[in-house]
């Protein structure tokens, strides 16, 4: 089995996103012999540009070849792990860019008469979402949830987790109830693809 690790946040060791993200890896590590980790650090080493007319026309052979192994690697999983933290109400642009190489149409996507159609199966998604505030879903503030199940839906995969942490930034204590409470969310979590 193989397991897609990407982290997209810019407080390297300070990120909480990156700390739940880890520890879902690492859970699955221990339940999942012979798992397979590939991780990519989107805000880091493994960073990709953001999308524009040399990219799509695939240009700079460098670049062309960093957008065919997001997308080899991201095919080639049976589970990717996000660490995805909020910034002003959506995903980083380090995880949009991402997106923006593995929305393949022919490849992850197709469109039809009946409109499009996903081409993405067998994959689950979990994601750690982190936030400074309180921003639930249904407060209409959080667009980090629902653009990722719109995105990985129109993909095809169904399967999509959130494991998240609120109000990280309002006080010391709460921070540390919030991560406890994603850390018990975590071990909850069955290690099994989708």
């Amino acid at each position: 089995m193989k397991l897609l690790h990407l982290d997209t946040s810019i407080l390297g060791e300070r990120s909480a996103s990156r700390a739940l993200s880890a520890a879902i890896v690492a859970r699955w590590q221990r339940d999942v012999p012979g798992l397979e980790v590939i991780h990519r650090d989107l805000a880091g080493l493994h960073a990709l540009p953001h999308l524009d007319a040399p990219s799509l026309a695939k240009a700079d052979p460098a670049e062309a070849a960093r957008s065919a192994r997001a997308l080899a690697d991201f095919l080639a999983a049976d589970v990717v792990v996000i660490g995805a933290p909020m910034y002003n109400f959506g995903i980083p642009s380090q995880l949009k860019a991402w997106i923006d190489r593995i929305a393949v149409a022919g490849t992850t996507f197709r469109y039809t008469a009946n409109g499009p159609e996903g081409l993405v199966r067998g994959k689950r998604v979990i994601v750690a979402a982190t936030y400074g505030g309180r921003h639930p879903v249904e407060s209409g503030r959080n667009f980090v949830e629902p653009y990722l199940r719109q995105v990985f839906g129109f993909l095809g995969i169904d399967a999509v987790e959130f494991v998240s942490a609120e109000a990280l930034n309002v006080s010391p204590e709460q921070r540390t109830q919030a991560l406890e409470s994603a850390q018990a969310a975590i071990d909850a979590l069955p290690a099994r693809a989708a």
